[in-house]
């Protein structure tokens, strides 16, 4: 079996907008490793091709998050057909392409996914409280998350009607007994929206193993707040905190021993 990771680069076979949107894409899964949001060889993060209505990027099924780069990305439409892949027998794993496929399908708007396994993740994904309006971080998502019930490992095709319908128009989304799933119109909006969502559940774990009574902000005091922390109300997500994001990898990539994300 060829399970090399040295993978050949791409960034003369493809577009400017598409090497672009590899680069970024493979940034986002470093990214992802360093805060603490991976699962071994698990999870997916998928993204559009610029100019494109059905061609996204998405993951070899086997690498870890921390050794993915813009090359070793696989081009796949929104049916989980590849489109093209590096020389390897690593393939894609088809639970991708079934949550994210679906989504990208119905939500011409959404440029990126990201579905996680995370401790805190599933621990809220357990609670039938959901999400608690705890702290300022989990005032965002007041009445701009969806939940979706569990239905066993996502297979099934007959399930992305409900995902989407789950989701609705918002970006993020509690899967019940299962994870956490982001999405936004850029790589980077996702990935703010995954951190924001991630610190929430990790706090209401805390809080609520301190064993005391919790307060919660009054509902006039909720709406205002998730209304002024909506991407694009001040300002769009994922544009500043970027370039910020981008110098931690690369000081990260110094001492990590893992190609570049950028090859």
């Amino acid at each position: 079996m060829n399970y090399s990771t040295d993978f050949k680069s791409v960034r003369d076979t493809v577009s400017p907008q598409e090497w672009q949107a590899r680069v970024d894409l493979a940034a986002c899964y470093r990214l992802m490793d360093c805060f603490e949001m991976t699962d071994l060889i698990y999870n997916h993060i998928t993204a559009r091709i610029p100019g494109t209505d059905d061609h996204l990027l998405i993951n070899l099924y086997g690498l870890l998050y921390k050794e993915i780069t813009a090359s070793s990305l696989v081009k796949i439409d929104v049916e989980g057909n590849i489109l093209s892949k590096p020389e390897t027998d690593y393939s894609i794993n088809k639970s991708g392409y079934v949550i994210h496929g679906a989504i990208h399908k119905a939500r011409p708007d959404v440029g990126c996914i990201i579905h996680t396994h995370t401790r805190a993740g599933m621990a809220v994904a357990a609670m039938k409280c959901g999400l608690l309006p705890m702290s300022q971080t989990s005032i965002r998502f007041v009445g701009h998350i969806g939940y979706h019930d569990y239905e066993g490992p996502a297979v099934d095709l007959e399930e992305r009607e409900r995902l989407v319908r789950d989701l609705g128009p918002h970006d993020a989304m509690i899967m019940r007994n299962h994870g956490l799933l982001t999405c936004g119109a850029t790589i980077q909006q996702a990935l703010n929206t995954m951190y924001q969502l991630e610190l929430s559940c990790r706090s209401q774990v805390d809080a609520m193993a301190a064993r005391t009574e919790l307060t919660m902000p009054g509902e006039n005091v909720l709406a205002h707040t998730a209304h002024l922390y909506q991407p694009g109300t001040r300002r769009p997500y994922g544009v500043l905190e970027w370039p910020a994001m981008l110098r931690l990898l690369d000081a990260e990539e110094t001492r990590s021993g893992f190609p570049s994300y950028k090859h």
